[in-house]
């Protein structure tokens, strides 16, 4: 059987004739085409042997029958060269509009453009400080402030110190001539030096006067001592360790701390001192200790220290400084007399007045003095003075030193059981 047409092995002879070649279409009984075969050449199963293949359509030409590009209107072309231009131009004339509008407005404020590895000539405007800032305060007190040394046989004594007139009068503690043959060597901030004279001094309140013959001087400018308050800011400015210039800040740590002081074989001084937290070293002696406006409030003078004595002595928060108003009037005796008058109130101290060491007992009150004039008697016990409580008997010799002869004050005593007040008013001793 076939399938409608004649079927030949592969390798086979001619098909018979009058019958159909193979791959031709068969003819009917009455020799036409067959409709049922008219797609047999187009059929891969016509025949078991013929080769199948897959047609790939031939890739169509390009340009035949290809769409006409579709271009948006609205889509931005690319800029001509009339268009660069305009836009560079405009951009250029904006840069110079505005460079020269800042140049005009830094010009106007003063300002200079610096020049990259060169030195402009001025200072940098971060060396700018307000007044009334630390900086500020710093640039108005430094060049008053000096350093003082003293040669002698047993060394050389270096301190600070700071000037207080123009004509040349500068102060410094006494500790810190006393060792000298009454000259000094005196340093500036500006690098210059210039001879010293001794003018006066007061052990007792360890304050000195130098004179140097120096034109252009610039004195500092008194603060009033009275009128600070604990946790006020202050800077302490002086040589500590002979490093010239240097300027530490802390506050007002307490008021009135008495103190007893001096060199062993030397006299005692006592003041009633101002405490601060500033950094304080050997060589800050003399220097000004000044106030949050640049104005001297007290002069440095002691520091306290761990270390055993006889040995060097390093900062450790706690310095003290003489009451500018005690060193000023100081001063004006001594540039005016060569002399300094001592605060007395005519009694002399003892002990504590009770076994808490509330008060000081007075052993002996001298007849014609401001204790026995406000009727004060030997035995009493003083409570306060001006409202400062009494524990030590140093306490009531540095507050009364601290006022000025003449000056009044409340002095608050027991006598027996009873609790008394007198006004006492202050004299200066007879020497």
């Amino acid at each position: 059987m076939t399938d409608g047409w004649d079927w030949r092995r592969p390798g086979g002879g001619p098909a018979p004739a009058g019958q159909p070649a193979p791959g031709d279409p068969p003819h009917g009984a009455g020799g036409g085409g067959s409709p049922w075969w008219s797609d047999a050449l187009a059929d891969p199963w016509r025949d078991p042997y013929a080769p199948a293949a897959v047609v790939v359509p031939a890739a169509p030409v390009v340009g035949a029958d290809e769409p006409e590009p579709v271009v948006d209107p609205d889509a931005p072309g690319r800029p001509g060269i009339r268009q660069v231009v305009l836009i560079s131009l405009i951009t250029a004339l904006l840069a110079g509009s505005l460079g020269s509008a800042l140049t005009y407005a830094f010009l106007r404020g003063g300002g200079q453009t610096p020049t990259l590895g060169a030195s402009s000539g001025q200072a940098p405007a971060l060396a700018q400080r307000k007044p009334e800032s630390l900086a500020g305060v710093a640039e108005k007190v430094l060049p008053s402030v000096v350093t003082v040394r003293v040669y002698s046989l047993g060394g050389t004594s270096e301190g600070s110190g700071f000037v207080v007139s123009a004509d040349g009068h500068i102060v410094t503690n006494d500790h810190v001539v006393s060792g000298g043959p009454g000259k000094a060597t005196v340093i500036f901030n500006d690098g210059s030096t210039a001879p010293g004279t001794v003018v006066g001094q007061d052990p007792e309140s360890d304050i000195a006067v130098i004179k140097v013959a120096k034109t252009g001087l610039k004195p500092v400018e008194f603060g009033d001592s009275d009128a600070l308050a604990v946790g006020d800011p202050v800077l302490a400015v002086g040589s500590p360790l002979s490093l010239a210039n240097t300027v530490t800040a802390g506050i007002v740590s307490a008021l009135d701390r008495t103190m007893q002081a001096g060199e062993p074989g030397g006299p005692t001084r006592y003041y009633a001192a101002i405490q601060t937290d500033a950094a304080v070293n050997h060589g800050n002696s003399g220097g000004p200790l000044v106030d949050a406006a640049g104005r001297v409030v007290g002069v440095n003078s002691t520091i306290k220290s761990l270390v055993a004595d006889g040995q060097e002595a390093g900062n450790i928060g706690l310095a003290f400084a003489i009451p500018i108003n005690q060193a000023k009037r100081v001063t004006q005796d001594i540039i005016g007399t060569g002399k300094a008058r001592r605060t007395v109130i005519g009694a002399q101290v003892g002990g504590t007045g009770a076994a808490s060491g509330a008060g000081v007992r007075l052993n002996s009150v001298e007849p014609a003095g401001p204790a026995a004039a406000a009727g004060l008697k030997a035995g009493d016990v003083v409570l306060r003075l001006n409202g400062h409580p009494m524990t030590e008997p140093t306490d009531l010799v540095a507050l009364v030193r601290k006022y000025a002869p003449g000056s009044v004050v409340t002095v608050e005593y027991r006598r027996g059981s009873a609790r008394q007040s007198a006004s006492v008013t202050l004299a200066a001793d007879a020497k």
